[in-house]
């Protein structure tokens, strides 16, 4: 099948107004006309024959490499593929009809040998889907976190962008915009619990106030809901995502570059642990903030903690003491089974925890092999087992 280049005008003979096309007697000249080259393509699968023919070269050694490009297309597979050759063939057909630039020949050879799709192109979203979905071997909670990403930040600011054009450019834009959608909800959180502490110092008596409290219920049933931030925590979550999926796509030849592993963001720092010190509970007392988001109970304060539940004959009271003297997590001390205690041996046997997934709880096992471990029951312990009811 082997292409042929002419050149052609848009002269017009005189007498019936047609064109001349290749006998213009202009063509000789150097600057006068345009090449064309076109190339037999393989048929379609109804057997109907077909072309690919592009026009408008000022010179002949640029069609000549447009040729040879197609050709070079045509021969990725074997000549008795014939099945491969109508896939190229379909290709070179949708980009002669679009009139937009020849594939890149590496690229085509990429998507062709992972039996890819030559005429679509995927998005970013059409892949983050089919690529959770794929994903048999994640926990719930794990494919929960997932989905997250990607159904409220990942596909609403980035999906619609081809996915082999994304760019490390699009994701510095995509967590600007999660920055400047903070500082938003900042505000909106700071005008609405505005609104409802005004709420609270309007009086109930009289019409005049009732007026007044109802303007103001409206007011504030139009204001955006309270909402939390996406923290840096949540934005490194979200680039591990993307970055994971992309790195599936490298695999499967989708891609051959990895946009979220050249994004910078800023570190998230895990809050500091402070110990309830007295000084710190006076603070809280006086002003009712924690001073970190992580606060720690001294002995004492555990132990008031315990002797309270215990007064009040708390249910739940044997669970908290297993928490406290043995150090599980809260969901392995959830998780505990009567089946997990040893009597003879003075053992629990951590096999299950009880996690959080989106607004369910479910039941797993242990994140790691090292958090499925046998752990030891003082007597003192055994005995607070031995009161708690089932």
């Amino acid at each position: 099948m082997n292409g042929t280049i002419s050149k052609r005008c848009g002269c017009r003979d005189a007498k019936t107004g047609k064109q001349l096309n290749n006998s213009c007697t202009k063509l000789k000249q150097r600057r006068h006309g345009y090449w064309t080259f076109v190339q037999e393509l393989p048929p379609r699968e109804d057997g109907t024959r077909r072309r690919f023919r592009r026009t408008g070269y000022e010179k002949r050694d640029d069609a000549q490499n447009d040729l040879d490009k197609v050709r070079g297309l045509l021969n990725i597979t074997d000549k008795d593929d014939t099945e491969g050759r109508r896939r190229l063939g379909d290709l070179l057909e949708t980009v002669s009809a679009s009139k937009v630039t020849l594939p890149e020949y590496e690229s085509t050879k990429r998507k062709f040998s992972a039996g890819q799709s030559l005429t679509t192109h995927t998005t970013v979203g059409e892949w983050l889907e089919s690529w959770l979905a794929g994903k048999k071997r994640l926990r719930k909670s794990g494919k929960t976190r997932y989905d997250v990403d990607i159904r409220c930040h990942l596909v609403p600011r980035i999906g619609h962008i081809r996915l082999d054009r994304l760019t490390v450019h699009h994701l510095n834009v995509m967590f600007e915009g999660i920055e400047e959608t903070n500082e938003e909800i900042l505000d909106n959180n700071i005008l609405r619990r505005t609104a409802l502490d005004e709420l609270k110092l309007i009086p109930w008596k009289r019409a005049e106030n009732r007026r007044r409290r109802k303007a103001m219920h409206e007011t504030i049933d139009a204001m955006p809901g309270f909402r939390r931030v996406t923290g840096l925590s949540s934005q490194h979550h979200i680039k591990a995502t993307l970055r994971a999926s992309l790195n599936d796509a490298i695999a499967q030849g989708h891609i051959t570059f990895n946009a979220a592993k050249y994004v910078e963001l800023a570190p998230a720092k895990r809050p500091k642990a402070l110990v309830w010190e007295p000084h710190l509970v006076e603070e809280w007392l006086r002003t009712g903030e924690k001073p970190s988001p992580v606060m720690v109970w001294t002995p004492e304060q555990a132990s008031e903690f315990l002797d309270f539940l215990a007064e009040r004959g708390e249910r739940l009271y044997g669970l908290y003491h297993v928490i406290t003297f043995r150090g599980l997590r809260r969901g392995e001390g959830c998780g505990l089974r009567r089946a997990d205690r040893n009597r003879q041996r003075g053992t629990l046997t951590i096999a299950t925890q009880l996690v959080q997934d989106g607004w369910d709880v479910v039941e797993s096992a242990p994140k790691t092999d090292s958090g499925e471990r046998v752990i030891t029951v003082d007597t003192y312990t055994a005995e607070v087992l031995d009161e708690t009811r089932p």
